[in-house]
């Protein structure tokens, strides 16, 4: 039986209101060992192909400083670069497909062909059609190029254009951008709250301007980049607990309190607590009734990037709150993005009105940059009024519905073939464990052999011995076209 509860995270039942499971499995130690010597073995040829091309025995595709540079400061630095070159080449064809059709359920994909080995590709004409997407965001199935969304996307573009040329702060704040705001607001269940045009710099650019020098950002080690590069913009002190680990967040969170600031030991600033709605590597879902309990027993504030978990979790969509049944108002900062399950572009901040009208004045992603699309900012009024049944329909219920259908079937069924699947029975980002290198560019190959499109993760994006693939499920698939041999 693979489905196995961390025995390093321990919880408090009785703050949650029904069953919280999660299913890890420590790597098989011979699978480690294989992992490792895999590795090895790549790298070994490698220092060796390395030495070819430097010979000129191997032709060299790589970018390298001319001869009348070599005494300059190197502007490209060849040596960091060897994991790309002599591992990451080798399966390389697994990513950056061009598709061209909408990524719903089904997608079309350009052929490629290499004639060296992954170092460049060409277009071989043909198209592989109706290719079964199991890699796309598209959690609610809003990625569609007809029905409501793409109507009223289509009459926002005829009203006001495309680009704005402008920030909000300048001239281009329209009130379609206003309309926007008071909707994500009150579909949270917030006082306030400001979309941006960029989900990654609604993390990266927001945070700086929370914290600064004196405040302390206690991060889960699993955030994602555009959290640590915010925290590390930010200037904050930065101390890391392990994933979803209430205890070593609750130490942490005991010894600045006691300790404070280093060699001055006064008091922090301000302490944030730094997490992820659903961690989309893992597919686990934070722990957020322990830890809204612990940052109001040590008076510290949070901070909720819902990226993967709004609209995909919750009986009314509205997220990881709504899921555990919590008030809104326990999380400081909550922040989301349009990208996935509304079938959009950007971000936003929700919380307290003074949050917000903070940001407004101080955010470098409110004041620099150039304001959301118009028809980006209809697409998600429209599919966020659908999610919430102002439409006038059950169409938002039922798509909600069928992605928790979906997700429950094909993790049961994945589970019932012996594979090893990581993460939460609820959350709809399913990784299954591949572990070894080689697996990745096999397995992605004879997916797309079946007409099946998946994306493979590896190192350095997960650790060396715990390679995946990442299925990602969603209400526009049917149990006709889930594979489930």
């Amino acid at each position: 039986n693979h489905t196995v509860r961390n025995p390093n995270v321990p919880h408090n039942p009785s703050l949650y209101k029904k069953p919280f499971v999660e299913s890890f499995e420590e790597t098989p130690l011979m699978v480690a060992v294989l992992t490792y010597m895999g590795y090895g073995i790549l790298t070994i040829f490698g220092y060796l192909r390395d030495f070819l091309r430097q010979w000129n025995i191997e032709k060299r595709h790589i970018a390298r400083e001319r001869d009348e540079q070599k005494d300059f400061v190197p502007l490209y630095q060849d040596f960091e670069n060897f994991y790309n070159r002599n591992l990451y080449i080798r399966i390389r064809d697994n990513w950056n497909r061009p598709v061209c059709s909408v990524p719903g359920p089904k997608m079309d994909l350009i052929e490629r062909s290499t004639p060296n080995y992954n170092w460049t590709f060409e277009y071989t004409g043909r198209v592989l059609k109706d290719v079964l997407n199991l890699g796309s965001y598209n959690y609610l199935g809003f990625a569609e190029n007809k029905g409501p969304c793409a109507d009223a996307a289509i009459e926002a573009t005829q009203a006001y254009g495309v680009g704005v040329g402008s920030t909000r702060c300048e001239m281009g704040n329209l009130d379609i951008h206003e309309e926007l705001e008071q909707l994500v607001a009150r579909f949270l269940g917030v006082e306030s709250s400001m979309a941006f045009g960029m989900g990654f710099a609604t993390n990266s650019m927001n945070i700086p301007a929370l914290t600064g020098k004196g405040c302390l950002i206690l991060s889960d080690e699993l955030n994602h980049a555009s959290l640590v590069l915010g925290a590390r913009l930010s200037s904050s002190t930065i101390r890391v607990f392990k994933h979803n680990n209430m205890q070593s967040l609750e130490k942490l969170l005991r010894d600045a309190i006691v300790h404070g600031q280093p060699r001055t030991h006064r008091p922090w600033k301000k302490i944030l607590i730094v997490v992820e709605g659903i961690y989309s590597m893992e597919g686990s879902i934070v722990r957020l009734p322990e830890i809204i309990a612990l940052k109001k027993h040590y008076k510290a504030y949070l901070y909720l990037d819902e990226a993967h978990s709004i609209g995909a979790l919750g009986p009314n969509g509205k997220g990881v709150v709504d899921y555990f049944g919590l008030d809104p108002k326990d999380v400081d900062i909550m922040m989301g993005t349009f990208t996935k399950s509304f079938g959009a572009a950007g971000g936003y901040i929700g919380g307290k009105k003074e949050l917000i009208d903070y940001l407004r004045c101080h955010s470098h992603s409110a004041v620099y940059a150039t304001s959301m699309s118009p028809p980006v900012a209809q697409q998600i009024i429209t599919s966020m009024k659908i999610i919430m049944g102002e439409d006038g329909t059950t169409l938002g219920a039922d798509r909600l519905r069928q992605l928790h259908e979906n997700t429950t079937y094909f993790r049961r069924k994945l589970h019932d073939m012996g594979l090893i699947i990581y993460g939460n029975e609820d959350s709809p980002v399913i990784p299954m464990m591949l572990y070894m290198p080689a697996k990745i560019g096999a397995f992605g190959r004879q997916m797309l052999k079946k007409n099946i499109g998946i994306v493979g993760v590896g190192f350095p994006a997960t650790p060396i011995i715990e390679s995946r693939a990442r299925f990602c499920v969603s209400a526009a698939h049917t149990r006709e076209i889930l594979p489930t041999e």
